[in-house]
């Protein structure tokens, strides 16, 4: 770790194929939007001897999948891999998006991942989106250090956002979240701002200066020495706390000098275990430098602090057809269970997968199977193909760097797999196996599109297929009820990017037409209706007469049709054609044009012509009779009710529960969710959360999730009924 005597730097680089899964680590990036994170990880790569300026390759690519322009836009919205070496380790850094509306990207970086860096800006803070997110790492016991940047702002005060940090994440115990390094300030300028010029290692008492752009030990002054001794104090305190020895705290509470490689071996044991979280400081490298300031105390934590992927227990593994299988933890030579976390599109090399190798070893050119299941209301068929895979390859900029294989533990870009989509699993052809998926988050604001022209239409269901094979966040409906195209997502940001996507990508050029929602008729009360269908006009006519009853049912019972004539008033093989009859027009509805429900049909008389009678002209008769029924009665139009869960932090429970009522919600019940958070239940016409993803968003400050159902239909408040019929006439 960067507080060692005898740190040094070592062999640097760009990340070749691994030998051994000890020499590999696998740290994703966690930070809101504008946190510094890829500016962080460029300043890793600058360091790590991965590039020689910062944002430019070796070979004069960038470090991103894309040119230089795109690669500032994209970069925000879409997980990259950036792998490096350093001093004689794998390190493998995924950079994830900030947007909540991304936060698929961020769940298949934590899946592919075996520690995190959460990224804190010094003038921004700790946001409710990123606490979330600590939260989900706490769960799984995953190891965790934090980075705060942007240390060169005027507002940024290193010491005041660590006890922010110690807030926001210790809930349990602040003193697991303290600092392994104190900034130091230069001189004021005339604005009087004093910039970070180094640091110092609290534990080794070293100063290390970085206003020349290299990484040179300094002395540090007499005024900065009591600072350090007193945050160091509080550091071995912490450190000792997590430690297994139950005597080093007496020891040390007794004066004793704890030595530094004990406090050392202690740190790391529980930054690996996920119990203590240290806080580092992190600014990129001044023009022409070479390195950023913190970033070789970085690079030595991931190394030195974080678990190797030996330490990490795979996801469960079973069969396709469900059955348990034991697989060896992170075994080069076990059976063959690899995951893709990120599919992409090359223009010139097609699909391109991301793969996490959790056993065996993936090699080019050879067979696997690929398997998907579980995915099916997301529009993912199950799945299970054989296929060939091309070439192995460690991305780096518009730069595919060619692999030999790819051991367990590690990640790779593998080409060609053109069933394979995000979430499957590859395995040994001749020995099939399916990894249980991430959690996904549910897409929950609809983006209703169609076609923009007949040549779009022809290419929209193949760009659509494409689309949601990269991203299992998003989900394909083709409503059968209001007959729309329906691209479910995760926010306003996340519907642009598919919308782009399809556009420039795909070559499909889309229209965004309002959303529907599957609105229903009902019979507010009894009616009768008598349907006449006769024609003579010569040869063979059309007779057919029939008289019903119609009256509402329960909620849920759906049409009911009853035979009561008697005396062989309709002839026993026209009765059937009376109800398909009546069902195809309620299926057409009978007011505002939506399908009738919740309603018995009663057939009760009727006549009928020996020669002149048919299926056809009962079944008109029948559609006459439910119009004529439906004229002279009251209809309801049903709207559905959702069932709406919304998990929110205590400070905004009484916005989010006005809200819900502002939308003709009703409140049924909150209980206390832990954490300083309340699970409030309400139902809510889907009418009115056709945008609820956005708005709930932006009335929590991102701190709220929500989660619906369908419930039933109810009918619909008069003056709203009226309006969707006169829209209804209009259109």
């Amino acid at each position: 770790m960067g507080d060692k005597a005898n740190a040094h730097p070592g062999a640097a680089g760009r990340a070749t194929a691994a030998d051994h899964p000890a020499s590999v680590r696998n740290v994703v990036l966690v930070g809101h939007s504008g946190s510094g994170k890829t500016t962080l990880v460029e300043a890793l790569a600058l360091t790590a001897g991965a590039v020689n300026r910062a944002g430019r390759v070796e070979d004069g690519g960038t470090v991103s999948d894309y040119d230089e322009i795109e690669h500032r836009q994209q970069r925000s919205v879409q997980l990259s891999l950036v792998p490096v070496d350093w001093d004689g380790y794998k390190i493998n850094i995924l950079d994830t998006p900030g947007y909540a509306d991304f936060v698929g990207e961020l769940r298949a970086g934590l899946r592919a991942a075996d520690a995190a860096l959460f990224v804190v800006s010094a003038s921004d803070g700790v946001d409710g989106s990123t606490r979330m997110v600590w939260e989900e790492c706490a769960a799984v016991g995953m190891p965790r250090a934090i980075v705060i940047t942007h240390l060169e702002s005027a507002r940024a005060n290193f010491e005041e956002m660590t006890r922010t940090c110690a807030e926001a994440f210790g809930a349990d115990d602040p003193d697991a979240v303290l600092p392994l390094y104190l900034p130091l300030r230069g001189e004021e300028g005339p604005d009087g701002h004093a910039p970070v010029t180094g640091l110092t290692g609290l534990l080794s008492q070293r100063l290390f200066d970085y206003s020349s752009g290299e990484r040179k030990e300094a002395e540090p002054g007499p005024d900065q020495l009591p600072l350090i001794e007193e945050a160091r104090n509080r550091l071995i305190e912490g450190i000792i706390a997590e430690s297994e020895d139950e005597t080093l705290m007496d020891r040390y509470i007794d004066g004793e000098e704890i030595d530094l490689k004990t406090l050392v071996d202690d740190l790391e044991r529980a930054v690996a275990r996920g119990t203590f979280f240290p806080v580092l400081a992190a600014a990129p490298a001044a023009e022409g430098a070479r390195q950023g300031l913190g970033t070789v105390e970085l690079l030595e934590l991931v190394t030195g602090g974080f678990p190797t992927p030996l330490e990490r227990e795979a996801p469960t593994v079973t069969t396709p057809d469900g059955a348990a299988r034991e697989v060896k933890v992170c075994d080069p030579n076990g059976p063959l269970v690899a995951e893709v976390v990120k599919t992409a599109s090359d223009p010139y090399v097609g699909r391109v997968s991301l793969v996490r190798v959790f056993s065996g070893t993936l090699r080019p050119d050879e067979t696997v199977h690929v398997s998907g299941h579980g995915l099916t209301d997301r529009g993912h068929e199950d799945h299970d193909v054989d296929e060939r895979i091309g070439a192995l390859s460690a991305p780096f900029g518009k730069q595919q760097r060619a692999l030999t294989h790819c051991i367990a533990g590690d990640l790779a870009c593998v080409a060609k797999l053109n069933r394979a989509e995000t979430g499957d699993t590859l395995s040994a052809k001749d020995d099939p196996l399916l990894m249980e998926p991430w959690q996904m988050p549910d897409p929950l604001l609809p983006l209703a599109i169609q076609a923009h022209s007949k040549a779009d239409e022809d290419k929209l269901s193949q760009g659509l297929g494409r689309l949601v094979a990269e991203d299992p966040t998003m989900r394909l409906e083709q409503n059968q009820n209001t007959h729309q195209v329906v691209l479910w997502c995760l926010g306003e940001a996340h519907a642009d990017v598919a919308l782009e996507r399809l556009r420039n990508r795909y070559g499909v050029q889309v229209d965004v037409i309002p959303y529907k929602v599957s609105l229903r008729e009902t019979f507010a009360g009894k009616s009768a209706g008598r349907g006449r269908h006769v024609k003579q006009s010569g040869g063979h006519g059309q007779y057919a007469i029939c008289e019903i009853e119609v009256e509402p049912l329960p909620n849920g019972s759906g049409i009911e049709f009853v035979d009561k004539v008697v005396g062989g008033a309709v002839p026993r093989q026209f009765i059937p054609s009376v109800e398909k009859g009546v069902r195809t027009q309620a299926a057409k509805g009978v007011a505002a044009g939506y399908p009738l429900i919740d309603v018995r049909i009663t057939l009760l008389d009727g006549k009928a012509h020996s020669v002149d009678s048919s299926d056809a002209a009962f079944q008109t008769a029948g559609a006459l009779a439910l119009r004529e029924a439906a004229a002279d009665a009251r209809i309801h139009l049903l709207e559905p009710v959702a069932e709406v869960t919304v998990l929110v932090g205590d400070d905004y429970v009484g916005a989010v529960m006005s809200d819900l009522s502002g939308r003709r919600g009703r409140v049924v019940g909150t209980e206390q969710a832990g954490s300083g958070r309340t699970l409030v239940r309400a139902e809510v016409p889907e009418i009115e959360i056709g945008r609820y993803a956005v708005d709930l968003r932006s009335l929590s400050h991102g701190t709220a999730r929500f989660n619906r159902s369908y419930a039933r239909h109810e009918p619909m408040p008069p003056q709203i009924a009226e309006r969707i019929r006169e829209q209804t006439q209009d259109a």
